[in-house]
């Protein structure tokens, strides 16, 4: 058996899958020590707050060690898996009692003028710490589990010589923190009553709850309160889950959006009788073979129109610089719900494409959310979105923008209703459509402006050859 030296040990950095990512979670490993591996080979998928996303190895070897397990978050830029690269064969895993110390990951060049460690994908950061999930379960906090210690060794006479208290980073989400610096509650004295052990905003309210009510004993009759354990519930009756990944991002990003942007929202509702039939006549048409033709294709195509009869709707606010930005591009967003959550994937450079092209990208985006494959890259830099609320049977809704964007289109059921079509009462298919905006840089006249060119498209096809 060849003998492995630290020097043949080739340590794969969690890499930055897309711009901006600081951590990601392992999902799965689809390989275990003493498997061989080659370069490019899929070694274990994670999930960022974007996507789930799967890591193939840049070398060939045998695999040593992985460094953690299947649902832990991992840092960006640390150390995941162990590679022998010297063609040996790895020994077997030692027991836990006698497996050494793992040396430190040796050091790598940094990128030129800054401080990340170049990975696979991206950069990574120059010193990381990695966070595993807490275990679920009753728990007690550091400095209760200390004064239970102290307690029963006062008890038996043996108490030890004072040493410095050691006090452990609470678990609590940045708003709960600032709720306890305002109201001067030291978070270390809190108890968590949330799902892992962390601090709600009801924790803070219920510790100056404590601090502000009356004693009830004298000093010298005061005893250490027993621990307090989290409020348990009914699991027979309830179910909770963790919000992490997409979904948690989805709620940060939507939080800041509706908190940042003035949100405008404007209603047309519209017979699209027509549009349903070319629809049907595209579907027979050889050019669309193939391809996924329905209601939304032409519904995407409208807008684009409408967007390069008023560009100024194609924007951005740019807050740092205070300016308006206009985009001379149109990276078309499609909201697609997805078992991981909502994620808003979209297709690049949409306005320069054929009807024929964009039903052929709308398929292939469909298709690979569905699949949990859509890469972090697919949900960057889109400028304007299209949310179609009415597969759910709903009629419209408003629509919180995307962040980023200036326009977000909502698409209600199309239904078959009575409408006064040339001077008669008769049935025809119609839907709402409901256009919410960035009021900073786009007014009523131009908001309004889009939806009515929108809604006239679907009403008269036709215009998608008069108008483009």
């Amino acid at each position: 058996m060849t003998t492995m030296t630290e020097a043949s040990v080739r340590e794969f950095k969690m890499p930055d899958v897309g711009e901006g990512l600081t951590e990601a979670e392992i999902l799965k490993w689809y390989v275990q020590p003493g498997d061989t591996v080659t370069d490019g080979q899929v070694v274990c998928e994670v999930e960022t707050a974007k996507a789930a996303v799967e890591l193939p190895i840049p070398y060939d070897g045998v695999v040593r060690e992985l460094h953690f397990p299947e649902g832990t978050t991992v840092d960006v830029g640390t150390a995941i898996i162990a590679v022998d690269v010297s063609g040996g064969t790895a020994p077997p895993p030692q027991p836990a009692a006698e497996q050494p110390a793992a040396p430190p990951p040796a050091e790598e060049p940094k990128a030129a003028g800054s401080g990340r460690q170049p990975v696979l994908v991206g950069y990574g950061v120059a010193t990381s710490s990695t966070r595993r999930r807490p275990r679920k379960g009753p728990e007690v906090p550091l400095q209760q589990a200390s004064t239970a210690i102290q307690t029963e060794l006062n008890g038996h006479g043996a108490a030890p010589p004072a040493a410095p208290a050691v006090k452990e980073r609470p678990l609590a989400k940045p708003p709960v923190r600032k709720l306890a610096k305002d109201l001067g509650v030291d978070l270390t004295t809190v108890v968590p009553t949330g799902p892992d052990g962390i601090i709600t905003r009801e924790d803070v309210h219920a510790a100056v709850a404590r601090t502000q009510a009356p004693q009830q004993e004298t000093p010298a009759a005061a005893a250490p309160a027993p621990a307090q354990t989290a409020v348990s519930y009914d699991t027979a009756r309830e179910t909770r889950i963790p919000v992490k990944g997409v979904r948690k991002a989805t709620a940060a990003a939507m939080v800041g959006s509706a908190f940042t942007a003035p949100h405008v929202t404007e209603f047309v509702t519209v017979d699209v009788t027509r549009t349903m039939k070319l629809v049907e006549e595209l579907k027979a048409d050889k050019e669309f073979a193939g391809l996924r033709v329905n209601p939304l294709l032409l519904i995407a195509k409208a807008l684009l129109v409408a967007i390069k009869r008023n560009p100024d709707i194609n924007a951005s606010w740019d807050e740092a610089a205070q300016e308006i930005v206009v985009k001379h591009y149109v990276n078309l967003g499609i909201a697609a719900a997805t078992p991981r959550g909502l994620i808003v994937p979209n297709i690049k450079d949409a306005h320069a494409k054929t009807l024929p092209q964009l039903a052929e990208s709308l398929g292939e985006l469909v298709s690979t959310a569905r699949d949990g494959k859509t890469s972090p890259a697919a949900m960057q830099g889109g400028t304007v979105t299209i949310t179609n609320v009415g597969v759910f049977g709903v009629d419209t809704g408003t629509p919180i923008l995307n962040p980023g964007e200036s326009a977000i289109l909502a698409v209600g059921a199309i239904r078959l209703q009575p409408w006064v079509h040339k001077g008669k009462v008769k049935p025809r298919q119609v839907t709402t459509l409901a256009l919410s905006f960035d009021h900073r840089l786009v007014d009523g006249e131009l908001g309004s402006k889009v939806l009515a060119d929108v809604a006239a498209i679907l009403e008269q096809p036709k215009r998608l050859i008069t108008w483009a």
